[in-house]
Protein backbone atom coordinates (compact mmCIF):
# COMPACT_ATOMS: atom_id res chain seq x y z
CA UNK A 1 0.00 0.00 0.00
CA UNK A 2 1.16 3.50 -0.80
CA UNK A 3 1.65 6.11 1.91
CA UNK A 4 -1.16 8.67 1.85
CA UNK A 5 0.30 12.17 1.59
CA UNK A 6 -1.11 15.68 1.97
CA UNK A 7 0.71 18.55 0.29
CA UNK A 8 0.45 21.71 2.40
CA UNK A 9 0.78 24.79 0.11
CA UNK A 10 1.55 24.97 -3.59
CA UNK A 11 4.25 27.58 -4.01
CA UNK A 12 7.53 26.82 -5.78
CA UNK A 13 8.45 24.09 -3.28
CA UNK A 14 4.92 22.71 -3.03
CA UNK A 15 4.49 22.32 -6.77
CA UNK A 16 7.81 20.49 -7.03
CA UNK A 17 6.76 18.28 -4.11
CA UNK A 18 3.52 17.33 -5.87
CA UNK A 19 5.49 16.32 -8.94
CA UNK A 20 7.70 14.14 -6.75
CA UNK A 21 4.74 12.52 -5.02
CA UNK A 22 3.04 11.71 -8.32
CA UNK A 23 6.04 9.83 -9.73
CA UNK A 24 6.91 7.99 -6.52
CA UNK A 25 5.53 4.42 -6.52
CA UNK A 26 5.13 4.36 -2.73
CA UNK A 27 3.28 7.67 -2.35
CA UNK A 28 -0.30 8.72 -3.07
CA UNK A 29 -1.46 12.35 -2.98
CA UNK A 30 -4.78 12.46 -1.11
CA UNK A 31 -5.10 16.11 -0.10
CA UNK A 32 -3.79 19.57 -0.88
CA UNK A 33 -4.03 22.77 1.18
CA UNK A 34 -3.77 26.16 -0.52
CA UNK A 35 -3.68 29.68 0.90
CA UNK A 36 -5.65 31.61 -1.73
CA UNK A 37 -9.30 31.33 -2.68
CA UNK A 38 -8.44 31.46 -6.39
CA UNK A 39 -6.64 28.10 -6.05
CA UNK A 40 -9.36 26.47 -3.95
CA UNK A 41 -11.30 23.84 -5.87
CA UNK A 42 -8.70 23.49 -8.56
CA UNK A 43 -7.06 20.14 -9.29
CA UNK A 44 -3.77 19.77 -7.38
CA UNK A 45 -2.12 18.13 -10.37
CA UNK A 46 -3.02 21.06 -12.58
CA UNK A 47 -1.66 23.49 -9.99
CA UNK A 48 1.64 21.62 -10.24
CA UNK A 49 1.56 21.60 -14.03
CA UNK A 50 1.16 17.82 -14.15
CA UNK A 51 -2.41 17.54 -15.42
CA UNK A 52 -5.56 16.52 -13.52
CA UNK A 53 -5.26 13.80 -10.88
CA UNK A 54 -8.64 14.05 -9.15
CA UNK A 55 -7.46 15.71 -5.92
CA UNK A 56 -9.03 19.10 -5.29
CA UNK A 57 -7.11 21.81 -3.46
CA UNK A 58 -8.82 23.38 -0.46
CA UNK A 59 -8.38 26.23 2.00
CA UNK A 60 -10.19 24.16 4.66
CA UNK A 61 -7.39 23.24 7.07
CA UNK A 62 -9.83 21.49 9.44
CA UNK A 63 -10.91 19.09 6.71
CA UNK A 64 -7.32 18.10 5.97
CA UNK A 65 -6.46 17.72 9.65
CA UNK A 66 -9.37 15.27 9.87
CA UNK A 67 -8.43 13.48 6.64
CA UNK A 68 -6.86 10.03 7.01
CA UNK A 69 -3.25 10.39 5.84
CA UNK A 70 0.17 9.12 6.77
CA UNK A 71 2.25 12.22 6.11
CA UNK A 72 2.07 15.94 5.37
CA UNK A 73 4.65 17.72 3.23
CA UNK A 74 4.46 21.08 4.97
CA UNK A 75 5.73 23.98 2.86
CA UNK A 76 3.79 27.23 3.30
CA UNK A 77 5.61 30.53 2.86
CA UNK A 78 5.96 30.96 6.62
CA UNK A 79 5.80 28.23 9.29
CA UNK A 80 2.97 28.17 11.81
CA UNK A 81 3.76 26.21 14.96
CA UNK A 82 0.10 25.92 15.97
CA UNK A 83 -0.75 24.48 12.56
CA UNK A 84 2.15 22.05 12.80
CA UNK A 85 1.07 20.89 16.25
CA UNK A 86 -2.47 20.19 15.01
CA UNK A 87 -1.16 18.07 12.16
CA UNK A 88 1.12 16.07 14.46
CA UNK A 89 -1.58 15.56 17.10
CA UNK A 90 -3.92 14.27 14.38
CA UNK A 91 -1.54 11.35 13.78
CA UNK A 92 0.23 12.60 10.67
CA UNK A 93 3.98 12.52 10.23
CA UNK A 94 5.32 15.85 8.95
CA UNK A 95 8.25 16.52 6.61
CA UNK A 96 9.10 20.18 6.07
CA UNK A 97 11.80 22.47 4.64
CA UNK A 98 10.73 25.31 6.96
CA UNK A 99 13.01 24.70 9.90
CA UNK A 100 12.85 22.25 12.79
CA UNK A 101 16.11 20.76 11.46
CA UNK A 102 17.58 20.52 14.97
CA UNK A 103 15.06 22.42 17.09
CA UNK A 104 15.97 21.23 20.57
CA UNK A 105 16.97 24.71 21.79
CA UNK A 106 14.13 26.59 20.09
CA UNK A 107 11.08 28.10 21.73
CA UNK A 108 8.06 25.81 21.85
CA UNK A 109 9.94 22.59 21.18
CA UNK A 110 8.32 20.94 24.21
CA UNK A 111 4.87 21.47 22.70
CA UNK A 112 6.04 19.96 19.41
CA UNK A 113 7.54 16.93 21.16
CA UNK A 114 4.30 16.47 23.10
CA UNK A 115 2.30 16.66 19.86
CA UNK A 116 4.50 13.98 18.30
CA UNK A 117 3.96 11.72 21.30
CA UNK A 118 0.21 12.33 21.31
CA UNK A 119 -0.09 11.53 17.61
CA UNK A 120 2.49 8.73 17.67
CA UNK A 121 4.29 10.37 14.75
CA UNK A 122 7.52 12.08 13.73
CA UNK A 123 8.62 15.51 12.53
CA UNK A 124 11.55 15.82 10.12
CA UNK A 125 12.99 19.11 8.91
CA UNK A 126 14.98 18.81 5.71
CA UNK A 127 16.05 20.66 2.58
CA UNK A 128 19.13 21.65 0.60
CA UNK A 129 20.42 24.83 2.24
CA UNK A 130 19.72 24.78 5.12
CA UNK A 131 19.49 21.01 5.09
CA UNK A 132 21.74 18.51 3.35
CA UNK A 133 24.44 21.03 2.40
CA UNK A 134 24.64 22.48 5.90
CA UNK A 135 24.13 19.30 7.92
CA UNK A 136 24.29 15.86 6.30
CA UNK A 137 27.18 16.43 3.92
CA UNK A 138 29.41 18.37 6.35
CA UNK A 139 29.03 15.60 8.92
CA UNK A 140 29.57 12.89 6.32
CA UNK A 141 32.68 14.56 4.90
CA UNK A 142 34.02 15.30 8.36
CA UNK A 143 34.63 11.57 8.79
CA UNK A 144 37.51 11.95 6.30
CA UNK A 145 39.42 14.28 8.64
CA UNK A 146 40.55 14.56 12.22
CA UNK A 147 41.55 17.56 14.33
CA UNK A 148 38.76 19.54 12.67
CA UNK A 149 39.08 23.29 13.15
CA UNK A 150 36.31 24.70 10.98
CA UNK A 151 33.36 23.60 8.84
CA UNK A 152 31.93 25.84 6.11
CA UNK A 153 28.77 25.34 4.02
CA UNK A 154 28.11 28.00 1.38
CA UNK A 155 25.62 28.68 -1.41
CA UNK A 156 26.25 30.71 -4.60
CA UNK A 157 22.96 31.28 -6.47
CA UNK A 158 21.52 33.46 -9.21
CA UNK A 159 18.39 34.73 -7.51
CA UNK A 160 16.81 35.66 -10.85
CA UNK A 161 15.55 32.07 -11.08
CA UNK A 162 13.37 32.61 -8.00
CA UNK A 163 10.20 33.92 -9.62
CA UNK A 164 8.32 35.13 -6.55
CA UNK A 165 8.20 38.91 -6.87
CA UNK A 166 6.63 39.69 -3.50
CA UNK A 167 9.13 37.53 -1.62
CA UNK A 168 12.16 38.80 -3.54
CA UNK A 169 11.22 42.48 -3.37
CA UNK A 170 9.30 42.85 -0.13
CA UNK A 171 10.88 40.20 2.12
CA UNK A 172 14.36 39.72 0.67
CA UNK A 173 14.36 43.46 -0.20
CA UNK A 174 16.09 43.22 -3.58
CA UNK A 175 15.60 46.41 -5.58
CA UNK A 176 15.45 48.50 -2.39
CA UNK A 177 17.93 51.19 -1.28
CA UNK A 178 20.85 49.75 0.73
CA UNK A 179 19.70 51.48 3.90
CA UNK A 180 16.32 49.74 3.60
CA UNK A 181 17.89 46.35 2.85
CA UNK A 182 20.13 46.80 5.88
CA UNK A 183 16.97 46.27 7.95
CA UNK A 184 16.26 42.99 6.15
CA UNK A 185 14.47 40.39 8.28
CA UNK A 186 16.26 37.61 6.39
CA UNK A 187 19.18 37.47 8.81
CA UNK A 188 16.74 36.46 11.53
CA UNK A 189 14.24 34.55 9.38
CA UNK A 190 16.91 32.38 7.78
CA UNK A 191 19.04 32.44 10.91
CA UNK A 192 16.59 30.16 12.66
CA UNK A 193 17.14 27.38 10.12
CA UNK A 194 20.84 27.95 9.56
CA UNK A 195 21.35 28.32 13.30
CA UNK A 196 19.85 24.88 13.84
CA UNK A 197 22.17 23.49 11.16
CA UNK A 198 25.12 25.00 13.00
CA UNK A 199 23.92 23.46 16.26
CA UNK A 200 23.53 20.04 14.61
CA UNK A 201 27.02 20.07 13.10
CA UNK A 202 28.48 21.22 16.41
CA UNK A 203 26.70 18.41 18.24
CA UNK A 204 27.92 15.87 15.68
CA UNK A 205 31.52 17.06 15.98
CA UNK A 206 31.47 17.34 19.76
CA UNK A 207 31.78 21.14 19.94
CA UNK A 208 30.54 23.33 22.78
CA UNK A 209 29.55 26.56 21.03
CA UNK A 210 29.52 30.00 22.57
CA UNK A 211 25.97 31.13 23.48
CA UNK A 212 25.76 33.84 20.81
CA UNK A 213 26.12 33.30 17.06
CA UNK A 214 28.08 35.72 14.89
CA UNK A 215 26.16 37.14 11.93
CA UNK A 216 26.90 39.44 8.98
CA UNK A 217 24.84 40.95 6.16
CA UNK A 218 26.56 42.46 3.11
CA UNK A 219 25.04 43.98 -0.03
CA UNK A 220 26.05 45.04 -3.54
CA UNK A 221 24.03 47.48 -5.66
CA UNK A 222 23.23 47.58 -9.35
CA UNK A 223 25.73 49.69 -11.31
CA UNK A 224 23.15 49.99 -14.09
CA UNK A 225 19.56 48.87 -14.65
CA UNK A 226 19.20 45.07 -14.48
CA UNK A 227 16.19 43.51 -16.18
CA UNK A 228 14.95 40.50 -14.24
CA UNK A 229 11.87 38.20 -14.24
CA UNK A 230 10.48 40.19 -11.29
CA UNK A 231 10.99 43.53 -13.04
CA UNK A 232 13.91 45.95 -13.29
CA UNK A 233 16.47 46.47 -10.55
CA UNK A 234 17.34 50.15 -10.79
CA UNK A 235 20.89 51.56 -10.44
CA UNK A 236 21.92 52.11 -6.84
CA UNK A 237 19.45 49.61 -5.42
CA UNK A 238 20.33 46.24 -3.91
CA UNK A 239 21.13 43.58 -6.52
CA UNK A 240 23.17 41.09 -4.47
CA UNK A 241 23.25 40.00 -0.84
CA UNK A 242 25.49 37.84 1.32
CA UNK A 243 24.32 36.49 4.68
CA UNK A 244 26.69 34.75 7.10
CA UNK A 245 25.97 32.85 10.31
CA UNK A 246 28.78 31.45 12.46
CA UNK A 247 29.04 29.33 15.54
CA UNK A 248 32.12 30.11 17.61
CA UNK A 249 34.18 28.51 20.36
CA UNK A 250 35.81 31.03 22.68
CA UNK A 251 35.26 33.66 20.03
CA UNK A 252 36.76 31.75 17.10
CA UNK A 253 34.51 30.67 14.18
CA UNK A 254 34.20 26.89 13.95
CA UNK A 255 31.01 26.38 11.91
CA UNK A 256 29.98 28.78 9.12
CA UNK A 257 26.83 28.82 6.98
CA UNK A 258 26.64 31.42 4.20
CA UNK A 259 24.45 32.35 1.24
CA UNK A 260 25.44 34.48 -1.76
CA UNK A 261 22.43 35.65 -3.78
CA UNK A 262 23.17 37.60 -6.96
CA UNK A 263 20.95 39.14 -9.62
CA UNK A 264 23.40 37.88 -12.24
CA UNK A 265 27.00 39.06 -12.13
CA UNK A 266 27.29 41.63 -14.91
CA UNK A 267 26.40 44.90 -13.18
CA UNK A 268 27.21 44.77 -9.48
CA UNK A 269 29.02 47.27 -7.26
CA UNK A 270 31.19 45.99 -5.69
CA UNK A 271 31.78 43.60 -8.61
CA UNK A 272 30.81 40.31 -6.99
CA UNK A 273 30.83 37.25 -9.25
CA UNK A 274 30.32 33.52 -8.93
CA UNK A 275 33.87 33.02 -10.14
CA UNK A 276 34.90 30.35 -12.64
CA UNK A 277 33.07 27.63 -10.68
CA UNK A 278 29.70 29.30 -11.33
CA UNK A 279 26.58 28.63 -9.32
CA UNK A 280 27.23 25.94 -6.74
CA UNK A 281 27.16 24.76 -3.16
CA UNK A 282 30.42 24.20 -1.28
CA UNK A 283 31.25 22.22 1.83
CA UNK A 284 34.74 22.69 3.28
CA UNK A 285 36.30 20.89 6.23
CA UNK A 286 39.42 22.49 7.70
CA UNK A 287 41.16 19.58 9.34
CA UNK A 288 43.84 16.96 8.71
CA UNK A 289 43.49 16.41 5.82
CA UNK A 290 41.37 19.34 4.60
CA UNK A 291 38.38 18.50 2.40
CA UNK A 292 36.53 20.66 -0.13
CA UNK A 293 33.45 19.39 -1.98
CA UNK A 294 31.64 21.39 -4.67
CA UNK A 295 28.08 20.51 -5.69
CA UNK A 296 26.85 21.40 -9.18
CA UNK A 297 23.56 20.49 -10.83
CA UNK A 298 21.28 21.54 -7.97
CA UNK A 299 20.62 24.89 -9.65
CA UNK A 300 18.44 25.29 -12.77
CA UNK A 301 20.32 25.20 -16.08
CA UNK A 302 19.02 28.66 -16.95
CA UNK A 303 16.66 31.35 -15.68
CA UNK A 304 13.71 30.05 -17.69
CA UNK A 305 13.93 26.48 -16.42
CA UNK A 306 14.34 27.79 -12.90
CA UNK A 307 11.14 29.76 -13.20
CA UNK A 308 9.22 26.66 -14.59
CA UNK A 309 10.06 24.69 -12.07
CA UNK A 310 13.71 4.48 15.60
CA UNK A 311 14.93 1.50 16.73
CA UNK A 312 16.37 -1.15 14.45
CA UNK A 313 15.06 -4.73 14.37
CA UNK A 314 17.55 -7.59 14.86
CA UNK A 315 19.54 -8.57 11.80
CA UNK A 316 22.35 -7.49 9.49
CA UNK A 317 22.69 -3.72 9.06
CA UNK A 318 24.74 -2.03 6.32
CA UNK A 319 25.81 1.59 5.78
CA UNK A 320 22.31 2.21 4.47
CA UNK A 321 20.92 1.41 7.91
CA UNK A 322 23.53 2.97 10.18
CA UNK A 323 23.33 6.52 11.52
CA UNK A 324 25.70 9.08 10.05
CA UNK A 325 29.26 8.84 11.40
CA UNK A 326 30.98 12.20 11.84
CA UNK A 327 34.53 13.29 12.65
CA UNK A 328 35.47 15.04 15.88
CA UNK A 329 36.72 18.52 16.61
CA UNK A 330 40.34 19.27 17.54
CA UNK A 331 40.94 18.73 21.28
CA UNK A 332 41.63 22.41 21.97
CA UNK A 333 38.15 23.30 20.69
CA UNK A 334 36.31 20.82 22.89
CA UNK A 335 34.75 22.03 26.14
CA UNK A 336 37.10 22.46 29.10
CA UNK A 337 36.06 21.19 32.51
CA UNK A 338 35.66 24.81 33.60
CA UNK A 339 33.23 25.37 30.70
CA UNK A 340 30.98 22.58 31.98
CA UNK A 341 30.66 23.91 35.52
Amino acid sequence: MAYRVIQWATGNVGRAAIEGILVHPELELVGCWVHSDDKAGRDAGELAGAGPIGVRATTDADALVDLAADCVLYSPLMPNTGELVRLLESGKNVVTPLGWFYPFKTEGVEKIEAACRKGGVTLHGTGIHPGGITERFPLMLSALSHRIQHVRAEEFSDIRTYAAEFVVREIMLFGKPPEVAARSPMLDLLGNGFGQSIEMVAAGLGLALDPERRTQHETAVASRRIDTPIGPIEPGTVAAQRFTWQGTVRGEPVVTARVNWLMGQEALDPPWTFGPAGERFEVEISGDPPVLATFHGLHPHDIESGIRRNRAQPGIRTYLDLPLVAGRAAPELRPRESDLV
